[in-house]
């Protein structure tokens, strides 16, 4: 009697993106990674300058 684990071992693991992919998909998530830090770096900067200025009646 096998159990079905036996039958996953027989086969090595392999990626299921092709290489050729694999390349524009690591470049497209160094790009978001990229873009997401200087979104929330100009975001969380805002979150500090705008009370700032609202409170000394700047803005």
């Amino acid at each position: 009697m096998q159990s079905s684990l036996n039958k996953t071992q027989d086969k090595p693991l392999e990626c299921p993106v092709p290489h050729k992919q694999r390349g524009k998909i690591t470049l497209w998530f160094k790009r978001m990674g990229v873009i997401g830090f200087f979104f929330f770096l100009i975001k969380g900067l805002l979150w500090l300058i705008v009370p700032y200025l609202i409170a000394k009646g700047m803005l």
